[in-house]
């Protein structure tokens, strides 16, 4: 017990050197988002109210960190992507409630907490990706279990998170039975073993191994920009499933207060920005997803892939599928 208590003091000394959190002209923020997206942003926010903005980036593994330095954690602000790693850290007891009229205002009510623990920031479509050779189609997610897409589909693993919130979407319209039986014929039409990421279904159309792939909407625009990844986008259609029903997928960006936070008022003050017009549309010029905010307009490019109707479900009665999904995609042995 001891070593226990002497590690986690250590853990938190660390950290509180590297941070000073105890400054109250601070705030610090534990990121998943990449640099170049959010340090534009913090800069803005230091410009106007004088906080210093103090992150940690990681790819994995904020929840098992916030727990492990308890309530010596530096933490004030928490970002992340997918709604299910915002109900991880709520679930953990990792994050506080935010009563903000700013933030409870500006968002629509699908895309925040009922409880205050977490708010959206920007959007992103889960698109259906098609080869330009098949022309343009018009197809809903319930399409790809038809037979006539045997061998012609690619995607990333099941399990990832992104595809993990798309089948309880499926489980909340349609219940289990009707998921199971669809995720086992969606399998069945792949033309390979789920592997990669979403640009890297798109490379496999270019290469003519499958004709139709699963992509978040960002990675479109991505790729556009990208000298060598451009060649693969130019070969695909983006499509905006189930536009004459419920609306395509969406997942989100978000954040959250951590439970400790130290920093809370400029926390909040930075949350708030992170909705205000000018950092909404700086977010959609910078990684082309879509603000959460209404009427920020959206970048050129993204504008020019159309509009699109939305699945009104709210967020959080889809994460409440979460571990049903992953049943299902363990049952239909998806991944195998």
């Amino acid at each position: 017990m001891l070593t226990k208590s002497f590690t986690t003091l250590f853990i938190a000394l660390f950290f509180m050197a590297n941070f000073s959190a105890s400054a109250s002209d601070e705030v610090n923020v534990y990121s998943y988002r990449q640099p170049f997206l959010v340090e534009p942003l913090f800069t803005q926010f230091t410009e106007q109210t004088g906080i210093k903005v103090n992150v940690v980036f990681a790819k994995k593994g904020m929840a098992e960190r916030l727990a492990r330095e308890g309530k010596y954690s530096p933490a004030d602000i928490l970002l992340t992507t997918d709604i299910s790693r915002l109900i991880e850290l709520r679930d953990k007891d990792l994050v506080q409630a935010v009563n903000s009229p700013v933030l409870s205002n500006s968002i629509p009510k699908q895309y925040q907490a009922q409880d205050n623990t977490w708010f959206a920031l920007t959007t992103r479509v889960r698109n259906i990706y098609s080869a330009k050779r098949l022309g343009k189609i018009d197809i809903n997610y319930e399409d790809l279990a038809n037979e006539k897409y045997k061998g012609r589909i690619c995607t990333r693993s099941g399990k990832h998170p992104y595809n993990v919130a798309l089948v309880a979407s499926m489980i909340s319209e349609h219940g289990e039975a009707y998921t199971l039986d669809w995720l086992k014929k969606v399998k069945n039409n792949l033309a390979r073993k789920p592997q990669g990421s979403d640009r890297g279904q798109v490379q496999a159309i270019h290469q003519k191994l499958c004709d139709i792939s699963l992509g978040n909407s960002y990675y479109f625009g991505k790729m556009l920009k990208d000298e060598k990844q451009k060649v693969w986008a130019d070969e695909v259609y983006i499509n905006f499933p189930n536009q004459k029903n419920r609306g395509a997928h969406i997942n989100i960006s978000g954040v959250a207060m951590a439970k400790y936070a130290p920093n809370a008022k400029n926390a909040q003050a930075l949350m708030e920005f992170l909705v205000s017009k000018p950092a909404q549309a700086l977010y959609a010029q910078t990684n082309m997803e879509y603000p959460v905010r209404e009427g920020v307009a959206v970048s050129k490019l993204v504008a020019s892939w159309g509009s699109y109707k939305a699945d009104a479900l709210p967020l959080e009665d889809i994460a409440k599928n979460r571990k049903t999904a992953l049943k299902l995609l363990d049952q239909a042995q998806f991944d195998l």
